[in-house]
């Protein structure tokens, strides 16, 4: 391990501290007594990182002033604002301070621990084992080098791009969950075609020399709905999902017996690149169910997966304190343990308790945490390059594995991104881009950490091992500012309802329990809920609709309902200046997202149903009969929409929840840009028929990216569903805007 010079060492009242707070922080690591100066220098680099840790969480809060730390935080991140001479003197500075310690550990070892072998370890029958606490490749030393991501977050028409960029970067290997919700939208209903021919985005990252880690789930998390769950699960009113439930079990199976033959023929040892695949994800953080890892990992072998296994897990917060998430289910004699994290202290607290499990285990950082992502309402997130080069250079010089989490982060497409929730908190749902203030940014570019990162491989495992540099990168895709576009027609609510689906019900359900889809209800998007009332004073939710409910009566928005609501909220009194001797009442409740990860020992994943799910009262008394209108902008929906009669001139300040149209002429090979939306309150973007994702005025996210692959030369169709006040006009800018928030 590496750690930072104590320039004060001699100092004996300094050195006891030192042990004390060594006791305190990393009671696993065993310090020899003749070795009071190392753990001292141990002890500050440990009290240097933990301000560091101060610094930036408390920068998140916006307690701290970005002044404190101008060179290193990139509070909204732009390619290039580091320039190379200033990387170089960086990356300099960060390696004389700490080449001391770095060769000290060559010389003493990984770390001062007392080492436990385990009986029965695993051991890998693929092409990819280990032994000794080292990786081999066709029996040959390997280290992996490894960036993370995503084919369903990147147009398919970029990948070639994104992993060019990776090779150039010095990486060997690439990193990618399997997205189980988009590839069965319905049970037993398959597309891995498009972006997500997961077959052809292995196959072209072997192609360019890159081996391929597949992490096939069925649960990702990953800031990605319902933690890449399908949400037809949650029609079973009794589903326990990540568990040996019967009903969770066989629609695994299902999905696993049609995706797995699919790839399996793509293993290492069979010619392809896949060197591992992974047991489940971060399990040891949800539960101690030791019988599902085994239940998914007979899966995995019964249909043909025979490369290394391999779980990964960070930190729990439990009961008496964080525990490590591989602790949680010991599965060390079935799968290789492997470790996530972000920072030098929680990394090296992990490393040392891994190597007292076993000697044999290689250490592999399965998730590096490069940088972070973003929740609507909540400051944009910050990232210190010097902090992630300081870590990311402890891992290459220890001489461990590591895959970057994200190296490419690309955008939550769609209706897609997910959310957070822990106990005491409120719900967060995420933004449309996941950025994550990665290497290569969302757009492709190139970003500070992108060559820091490519430095510091060349360095700690090129040039000592003797391998070629990598390529040179290839060149930046460019980016287009196609100017403001005026809006040209629009239809409302009212206009888009014959294009809909009807579903007719005496008391409201929620979207899962909708009887469409061969009974197996809606993922994804809005649902409205049309009742019709006479006179009355006060509306009542007997509960708080999920996740955001706007309450209209005939045409006029009375009043907003949303997460951070609480009991008092739920009752609504009427404006009377809006009400007739009939009315419509409509609740438009938006799906913003379900929860992706679930807290050790909670059930919020099996809860995670949208809409309404009890009476709506008028003066006490429940409304009866709902007329519910699916509105999830399948491209049925989109293709009726476009080609119904009902569009009128655009008006600006119109009725809310309206459908408008623009078109963009593009004269030429279009390019990537951004959308601004100034002027627009929420809703989502359709380019094309493709679902860009969703905007908010709240930010922090104020642009949404808009791949050139999804535009085409000549006439372009955007059609904008605003739910509250549509805007006159639109831009297409060159530079996005990741961190403005908006004053409530």
């Amino acid at each position: 391990m590496f750690r930072r010079k104590v320039r004060d060492k001699n100092n004996d009242e300094k050195s006891k501290l030192y042990r004390l707070q060594m006791q305190k922080i990393m009671p696993s690591v065993h310090v020899k007594p003749n070795s009071i100066k190392a753990a001292g220098i141990v002890l500050g680099f440990v009290g240097i990182f933990i301000v560091w840790h101060y610094l930036r969480q408390s920068n998140e809060r916006g307690t701290l002033g970005a002044e404190l730390m101008p060179h290193l935080e990139v509070p909204h991140r732009r390619p290039g604002s580091l320039g190379p001479e200033e990387i170089d003197a960086l990356l300099d500075r960060i390696i004389s301070e700490n080449k001391e310690f770095i060769d000290d550990d060559k010389k003493e070892g990984q770390l001062e621990n007392q080492i436990h072998r385990l009986q029965g370890v695993y051991k890998s029958t693929g092409g990819l084992t280990f032994a000794d606490g080292k990786f081999y490749l066709d029996g040959k030393p390997f280290r992996i080098l490894s960036g993370a991501m995503h084919y369903f977050r990147v147009h398919h028409k970029q990948w070639k791009d994104r992993m060019s960029k990776m090779k150039a970067c010095g990486l060997n290997t690439l990193e990618t969950y399997v997205s189980w919700n988009l590839h069965e939208r319905l049970p037993g209903e398959f597309d891995f075609g498009g972006n997500l021919d997961i077959r052809r985005y292995i196959n072209l990252a072997h192609s360019l020399g890159l081996k391929v880690i597949l992490r096939p789930g069925p649960y990702i998390c990953s800031e990605w709905d319902f933690g890449g769950l399908p949400a037809w699960l949650l029609k079973d009113p009794n589903m326990k999902v990540r568990s040996n439930y019967p009903g969770y079990m066989q629609a695994v199976e299902r999905f696993f017996n049609k995706l797995l033959p699919l790839v399996a023929d793509q293993q290492y040892s069979k010619g392809g690149p896949i060197i591992g695949v992974q047991v489940e994800n971060e399990f040891g953080s949800f539960s101690k169910e030791v019988a599902h890892l085994r239940f998914i990992k007979q899966l995995l072998i019964k249909n043909g997966i025979t490369e290394l296994l391999f779980t990964s897990d960070g930190w729990v917060r439990m009961e008496g304190g964080d525990r490590l998430g591989i602790a949680n289910v010991p599965f060390y004699n079935e799968s290789m343990p492997s470790l996530n994290f972000k920072d030098f202290i929680k990394g090296q607290q992990a490393v040392a308790q891994l190597r007292k499990i076993s000697s044999e285990f290689p250490i592999l950082v399965m998730e590096f945490w490069t940088g972070w992502f973003d929740h609507w309402g909540n400051r944009h997130s910050v990232s210190s390059v010097k902090e992630f080069a300081e870590t990311l250079m402890w891992i290459l010089s220890s001489g461990a594995s590591v895959n970057l989490y994200m190296f490419h982060g690309g955008t939550n497409f769609g209706f897609m991104a997910g959310a957070n929730w822990s106990p005491g908190t409120n719900y967060k749902p995420d933004v449309t881009s996941y950025d994550y203030i990665s290497p290569i940014s969302e757009a492709g570019d190139l970003t500070e950490k992108y060559h820091v990162t490519r430095k510091l491989i060349k360095k700690y495992v090129l040039e000592p091992e003797g391998l070629p540099d990598p390529p040179d990168p290839p060149i930046e895709t460019s980016k287009a500012a196609y100017g403001t576009l005026p809006m040209r027609d629009m239809m409302t609510l009212d206009d888009m309802l014959p294009t809909l689906k009807k579903v007719t019900v005496d008391h409201p359900v929620s979207m899962e329990m909708l009887d469409i889809n061969n009974g197996y209800g809606q993922n994804y998007g809005y649902i409205l809920y049309r009742g019709h009332i006479l006179h009355g004073r006060q509306l009542k939710f007997t509960t708080l609709p999920a996740d955001r409910a706007q309450v209209i009566i005939n045409g006029m928005e009375i009043s907003v309902l949303d997460w951070k609501s609480t009991t008092n909220n739920l009752e609504i009194n009427i404006p009377q200046k809006y009400l007739s001797a009939e009315n419509t009442l409509d609740i438009l409740v938006e799906n913003h997202g379900r929860v992706n990860f679930a807290p050790f020992g909670t059930n919020i994943l099996n809860t995670q149903r949208k809409g309404l799910f009890g009476d709506v009262e008028l003066d006490g008394k429940p409304i009866l009969k709902w007329n519910i209108f699916p509105l999830d902008f399948t491209d049925s929906i989109i293709e009726r929409a476009s080609q119904s009669g009902k569009w009128k001139p655009h008006i600006y300040g119109s009725h809310p929840a309206t459908l408008c149209r623009a078109e963009l002429n593009i004269p030429g090979d279009p390019a990537d840009t951004f959308l601004s939306l100034q002027g627009w309150q929420k809703g989502i973007v359709l380019i094309n028929g493709f679902n860009i994702g969703r905007y908010w005025n709240r930010g922090p996210q104020q642009t949404l990216y808009v791949p050139g692959p999804v535009l085409k030369s000549g006439i372009n169709q955007i059609l904008i569903f605003e739910q509250h006040v549509p805007g006159k006009q639109i831009t297409f800018q060159s530079e996005p805007i990741l961190n403005k928030l908006k004053e409530i």
